[in-house]
């Protein structure tokens, strides 16, 4: 019997919760910190040709909208008639994959009493797969730990051993590598248990209707909300701080009724250092911006992403060829959609937020677990650590927030029970966040201090120490972040740096641009921000006007 319209929604929720359980599992069963805790993960189901249905809530969009493209590189590698039940495939191919090599990403066919029904991918970050170990240290990506074109790691249900030993090999951290790489398998594994449990449920053997519907039906809609906005291109650009100077992105945004474009010529070419992008990531996170504005209520998937083109020199900096170094590359590719909303805050300006701190600042740090040292007793391991989300018209920015990623900051308790350091303070950054009518969101105050009599390693990639998330419409800009020790000794935002013992470091993350005069920010949330200590009683006398004898409270 056909399926009807209600039969095909029902449908498309359920494989929502489906891949939903699949990302579930790789967070729960993951040894990487980073997945565990901060959830830096994607999951999703795709239909036979390569076309992705649904995406888990739980992810980060770098992850989830790569992912979107990969399943067709496996498809291309290894055709679909060329599966077979049990087989499982791997790669960390960043031109092909996530845009490092620090993420694998497994594919999975999905059979039903011998025939392929699915695709199951999913990919996360993995600590350590060998390599340089200063992260900025790599001028190419082969200097940037194990390569792994697309293989089969899994055939016919039997474990490549060979593969695993060589990926054991090529890492400090076997274990967890290892275990990292089982726990992508068995993501997939639980992902198309369930949704063979469903078409049985539904007496289905074919997802080919249901996938026509969801992707139409996605792309109908994401259609409709581009026709509603204003026609024509604008062009924004942004500064970072770069390596040895500042990197320049440039971005041109074009509406028309078939669609959004974004055109990234004139940005910087690739760069020595090792945070040039991978189209793949470069497209993932224009796609996430645009979304933001037109794709809010619809799912993402094949069809929503497809009225989203993205354009870039090959050579650029967003579009790097290899062998460019590349394991950075959030450092550029998360400030895009704040480029992105440069171009549409000229043409939807109620809709877009002011600039925010962009890119996660995560503190990887290394060192001996014992005092005296001993060279098969370390430590490697990291935290996520986040800034301030730019304001939106209509509210305040959210503080100490992962936003555009999505990744989560991960506890302490955990990181100081990986390693021997101890974290004295974690607070939000007073006056950090950009005073406005709306303000920016605060950054984070951290102060880590080694347990043991022995030094420990900072390695960091960090951006917006030089130039601030920036304030719009008469708002000002956000803190600049800032990396130190506690002797005074200021840090540069990339390199890999020791940190001697009974020194503290200090990581002090940006805050986001505020919107509008801050003379116009209601008395009531400021007086608020007052009493919460968001901001000092001299911020709120001399930006926002309070009363001498209500800001001394």
């Amino acid at each position: 019997m056909p399926l009807g319209l209600i039969d095909k929604q029902i449908l498309w929720n359920r494989l929502i919760a489906v891949v939903e359980e699949q990302a579930q599992t790789l967070q729960r069963t993951a040894f990487s910190t980073i997945v565990r805790e901060s959830g830096d993960l994607a999951a999703g189901v795709f239909d036979v040709r390569g076309r992705m249905l649904a995406q888990a809530v739980t992810g980060t969009p770098g992850h989830i909208n790569s992912m979107a493209l990969a399943v067709g590189h496996v498809l291309e590698r290894y055709p679909a008639e060329a599966m077979r039940p049990g087989d499982v495939f791997i790669h960390n191919d960043p031109w092909m994959g996530t845009g490092h090599t620090n993420d694998f990403s497994v594919t999975t066919p999905c059979f039903r009493d011998g025939k392929l029904v699915a695709i199951f991918a999913c990919n996360s970050h993995l600590m350590d797969i060998g390599g340089v170990p200063r992260m900025s240290g790599s001028i190419d990506v082969f200097m940037e730990g194990l390569y792994l074109p697309i293989l089969r790691i899994v055939e016919a249900g039997v474990v490549n051993e060979t593969l695993m030993e060589l990926i054991r090999a090529n890492t400090r951290l076997p274990v967890e590598t290892e275990g990292d790489v089982y726990s992508l398998i068995a993501c997939n594994d639980v992902g198309c248990e369930r949704l063979v449990e469903t078409m049985a449920e539904f007496g289905i053997d074919d997802l080919g209707p249901v996938a026509d519907h969801i992707i139409d039906t996605s792309r109908a809609a994401v259609l409709a909300n581009i026709r509603a906005l204003p026609k024509g291109t604008w062009s924004s650009t942004l500064t970072l701080d770069g390596f040895d100077g500042p990197l320049a992105l440039k971005a041109a945004l074009t509406i028309s009724d078939g669609g959004i474009h974004v055109d990234y010529a004139g940005s910087a070419g690739m760069v020595k250092q090792n945070f040039n992008v991978p189209l793949c990531y470069t497209i993932a996170y224009t796609s996430y911006a645009l979304g933001c504005i037109v794709a809010r209520d619809i799912p993402n998937n094949a069809g929503s992403l497809e009225p989203r083109t993205v354009a870039a020199p090959p050579g650029s900096v967003v579009n790097a060829l290899k062998p460019a170094a590349v394991v950075a590359r959030h450092l550029v590719g998360l400030m895009l959609p704040d480029l992105v909303f440069g171009c549409l805050r000229q043409a939807i300006p109620d809709r877009v937020p002011a600039e925010g701190a962009g890119v996660l600042w995560g503190i990887n740090i290394s060192g001996p677990r014992v005092s005296p040292p001993r060279h098969d007793d370390s430590f490697v391991v990291g935290i996520v650590t986040t800034g301030g989300m730019g304001a939106l018209p209509l509210r305040d920015g959210l503080s100490a927030t992962g936003f555009p990623s999505g990744v989560r900051g991960g506890p302490v308790e955990i990181y100081e029970s990986m390693s021997t350091v101890i974290v004295w303070r974690k607070q939000y950054r007073q006056d950090s966040g950009g005073a406005g009518r709306q303000r920016g969101g605060l950054g984070q105050d951290i102060e880590i201090e080694n347990g043991i009599p022995e030094p420990f390693e900072l390695a960091c990639s960090y951006e917006r120490l030089i130039h601030p998330a920036a304030g719009f419409d008469g708002g000002l800009a956000g803190a600049p972040g800032v990396v130190a020790r506690s002797d005074g000794k200021s840090l540069p935002g990339k390199g890999r740096f020791p940190i001697p013992p009974g020194i503290r470091l200090h990581i002090r993350s940006p805050g986001g641009g505020g919107i509008g005069d801050p003379r116009h920010r209601d008395p009531a949330a400021v007086a608020a921000d007052l009493a919460n200590e968001l901001i000092s009683p001299e911020a709120a006398h001399s930006l926002y006007g309070l009363a001498t004898d209500r800001a001394a409270v």
